[in-house]
């Protein structure tokens, strides 16, 4: 008896009108290059109108709108409202602004869209080049390891949970923290970013166990301070392993003493992790080379990709001096994830032994072709540029008689603040918070913002391409014009 087959109607994700799709697509992209292309003629930043709220807040659909409408309800309520880190004048935190083929090649990404987890594929080798570049760019041997990660908080994680496998006195994977062995304490600046606090307070240790050292008046840690908090701990029973030192600080732009630290870390036989989230890769400007030489005898170094490479978002690095050791503390495979020698599951390594995540997107890829697109020696000459941009701003600043600038200026941040005759930090401090937001709220600027000694700074962050001197002019006239509006209001 022959069995009757029962046809089943079956439904897929794919578009029943392909060429429908592919003429959507097109636009898409021909729109997406026009308003990159013309940035300039709108404001950096806008407050979103309620209308867009609250279309945002509406409930889920559960019937099909179509791609047609979906594409113009992210033109209508999305695009008109960025954050604006892709324009000129943005100078907000530490961002970086896209590039046009970055996008191109996350839309690449997205449609070959490999699980970058493990197994033998064209992408796994894409990740394994682009490591081996960074490997040779900040001075690495060949046979160091790394990872791709979402960014330098991601990154710095990594690093340090490597360190604590490393130097624990104890089987630290197995035992955890909660046990009876002296406890692990490490140091770092107090104007170390706090992604480190973070890690350190996700991994067990709590904040307590990070020993904040002081630092000089150019923001660098104080290494006096340092070698006698050491000291302290030991003799109290403490066990120090991990020091961390910055390469830009995220305040100012400092530089510790890398080679300092290094020394340090040798004779007590801690850790050394750098944060370089984005100051790692001035390393490609001759003029800061030689302030990153000790960088690469670091055992590990954290940097961003998506800072002052340009790359759109996520993309970070972590680079680790000891493969064995950076495998040591993440692999894990279970059967269900066994490697093979041959097939899909084959190749000679997996990133996933290498972090903590399994499900990796393709981010390689963006980074992969922009270094194709651009060469190297181009970006050295970009990030050269932004810091040059920011010794012109310092000046512009101390050539004002109102404006003064509040830290020294060794990289591409620049903190300033208005002044008036007269006025207290505290006055000071409103009126240059009121400055801010005129900035931003009208669309000519974003800078954010920061406290040095008391004082409220108007902080200008250079890692932008786009940028031009005249940016830096027009963001000085208004800062002025603003303050002479406030305090004679």
């Amino acid at each position: 008896m022959v069995a009757v087959r029962t046809k089943v109607k079956e439904e897929t994700l794919d578009p029943q009108d392909w060429d429908a799709m592919r003429a959507l697509g097109h636009q898409m992209v021909d729109e997406m290059m026009d308003y990159i292309a013309t940035l300039r003629e709108r404001p950096v930043w806008q407050p979103l109108p309620d209308e867009a709220k609250d279309h945002l807040r509406e409930p889920v659909p559960h019937e099909a709108l179509g791609a047609e409408q979906a594409y113009e309800d992210f033109k209508q309520y999305v695009l008109p409202y960025p954050m604006g880190n892709i324009h000129p004048r943005f100078w907000g935190w530490v961002m970086g602004g896209g590039t046009p083929m970055g996008m191109l090649a996350d839309m690449l990404a997205a449609g070959f869209n490999p699980n970058m987890g493990g197994g033998e594929h064209a992408g796994k080798y894409v990740e394994e080049q682009v490591l081996n570049w960074f490997k040779s760019i900040m001075g690495f041997p060949p046979e160091a390891s790394g990872l791709l990660v979402t960014g330098g908080s991601m990154a710095n994680l990594v690093g340090l949970a490597v360190a604590r496998t490393t130097k624990g006195k104890f089987d630290t994977r197995k035992e955890g923290m909660q046990n009876g062995h002296a406890k692990m304490v490490l140091y770092a600046s107090a104007e170390t970013h706090s992604s480190v606090q973070k890690a350190v307070e996700l991994m067990g240790f709590g904040s307590e166990a990070l020993r904040k050292i002081p630092v000089n008046d150019a923001y660098e840690i104080d290494l006096a301070a340092l070698e006698k908090a050491i000291a302290a701990d030991k003799a109290a029973g403490y066990h120090p392993f991990c020091v961390v030192g910055n390469a830009g600080t995220v305040n100012t732009g400092a530089f510790d003493d890398l080679a300092a630290l290094e020394k340090i870390t040798r004779r007590e036989d801690m850790w050394f992790h750098v944060d370089g989230a984005f100051g790692a890769l001035a390393i490609l400007s001759p003029d800061i080379t030689p302030r990153l030489d000790a960088m690469q005898r670091a055992d590990s170094v954290a940097f961003d990709l998506h800072k002052w490479m340009y790359v759109p978002f996520e993309a970070g690095c972590v680079l680790v001096r000891n493969e064995e050791a950076h495998r040591r503390a993440f692999s894990l495979t279970p059967e269900y994830l066994k490697h093979a020698d041959r097939g899909v599951a084959g190749g000679s390594s997996w990133f996933s032994d290498y972090g903590i995540q399994l499900t990796r997107g393709f981010r390689a890829l963006k980074v992969w072709m922009s270094i194709k697109e651009h060469g190297l020696d181009k970006y050295g000459r970009m990030i050269q540029q932004n810091i040059e941009q920011a010794q012109y701003l310092a000046e512009l600043v101390k050539a004002s008689p109102d404006l003064e600038l509040l830290a020294p200026v060794p990289l591409n941040i620049v903190n300033y603040r208005f002044t008036a005759p007269g006025k207290s930090d505290v006055e000071l401090n409103a009126i240059n918070t009121e400055i801010l937001f005129r900035l931003q709220e009208h669309g000519i600027a974003v800078p954010t913002s920061t406290m040095l000694h008391g004082k409220y700074a108007i902080r200008v962050a250079i890692t932008n391409h786009r940028s031009r001197r005249e940016d830096f002019d027009l963001l000085v006239d208004q800062t002025l014009r603003f303050g002479r509006e406030i305090t004679a209001g």
